[in-house]
């Protein structure tokens, strides 16, 4: 494995904090969480980690987006109808 770093310039104050309070929630140092964070969001983007009923991706066509909800081969089993035997309530 390659190590490399990435500095990361005009970060606002409330982002640190957030980052910071993220970090000691979760037990690890900013820099952790921080990787935490990036292996996430790049993970979301991967076509074979994103689940079924989510919202498009940005920049994903409608008909990909409808193959990738489909998840061929998924069937759901529909209930039979019923009809409701009880007496209708006249309110008046």
């Amino acid at each position: 494995m390659q190590v490399n770093s990435i500095t990361v310039r005009k970060i606002d104050d409330w982002m640190k904090s957030r980052l910071r309070s993220r970090a000691a929630a979760h037990g690890r140092s900013v820099e952790a969480e921080i990787r935490d964070i990036l292996k996430r969001d790049l993970e979301r983007d991967d076509p074979e980690n994103y689940p079924a009923g989510m919202a498009p991706r940005p920049g994903e066509g409608i008909g990909s987006y409808l193959f990738r909800i489909s998840r061929p081969g998924f069937d759901l089993e529909i209930p039979p109808r019923t009809v409701d035997e009880r007496p209708q309530i006249d309110f008046e």
